[in-house]
């Protein structure tokens, strides 16, 4: 009776995520242009999407290659690590609902207040009409969000292997359509072979999912860098910061409950 209650909550919980997995590809099947992009559209100068693709370049070489100890400064890693290790153990002892969401709840908790900073700082940057050097810094809150996320689910974020991964969360939760499921399955092939691609080049991956983040903040970042104005801008930065994060957190929690599953 036992195995089967665990079996049948384990199931439950996959069906879920899979469920609002499937939720996230529909929603997003197709790009619906708004008001912002349609009134901008021809007010954008030519070069400015070049320059927002160097400019997410070289914040996610930097960040990954000397940033990481910087945003580790912004939360305690050690006591992520250790809470998770605590509710594992809760759930290694009683597999029901309540001790197998308690992962997803303090993950979402993190997440909320990083996606209050994005929109302060976001905000507070459009006001001063500062918008390209928002770069680096929403880059990490990016990097931020995702890193507490992979520590709450007990995977880390340091390897090769897991930057990868987190790359792919990344191009593809701004992705639409048939690309968003393509980069969609090649995560999913990451989680059930955590391995690299062969013939993987990091640099080429950095560029993109760099592509598709400038791409879908063009008009914003555009709109951010004029004084006053910047505040719409600005503001966004919490809004796809959230579609980012509501993307790992699914993918995170779908590779937290298929481990879990394959281990019984």
């Amino acid at each position: 009776m036992i195995g089967r209650r665990k079996k049948t909550t384990m199931t439950a919980e996959i069906e879920a995520v899979l469920k609002k997995e499937q939720a996230f590809l529909k929603r997003n099947e197709e790009k619906k242009g708004s008001f912002f992009d349609r009134t901008l559209e021809e007010k954008v100068p030519a070069r400015l999407q070049e320059t927002l693709d160097k400019a997410f370049e070289k914040a996610f070489g930097l960040i990954f290659e000397k940033g990481t100890d910087v945003i580790e400064k912004t939360y305690s890693r050690e006591k992520i690590e250790h809470t998770y290790k605590v509710d594992a153990y809760a759930a290694g002892l009683l597999e029901n609902k309540k001790t197998l969401r308690a992962f997803k709840k303090k993950a979402e908790a993190a997440g909320n207040k990083n996606l209050l900073l994005a929109g302060v700082e976001g905000v507070g940057l459009g006001i001063l009409g500062i918008g390209l050097p928002d770069i680096p810094l929403f880059t990490g809150m990016i990097l931020k969000s995702i890193y507490e996320t992979a520590l709450h689910y007990g995977f880390p974020y340091d390897t090769e292997e897991e930057k990868y991964f987190i790359l792919l969360l990344i191009q593809a939760a701004l992705s639409y359509g048939e690309e968003l499921e393509a980069i969609n399955d090649r995560a999913d092939r990451f989680i059930m072979e955590q391995t690299l691609p062969h013939g993987y080049d990091s640099r080429e991956q950095i560029k993109e999912t760099s592509a598709v983040l400038s791409g879908e903040l063009l008009y914003m970042k555009f709109l951010q860098g004029i004084p006053v104005a910047g505040v719409i801008g600005g503001a966004y930065d919490s809004v796809y910061l959230k579609r980012i994060l509501d993307y790992a957190k699914l993918k995170y929690r779908k590779r937290f409950l298929m481990y879990k599953d394959k281990a019984h």
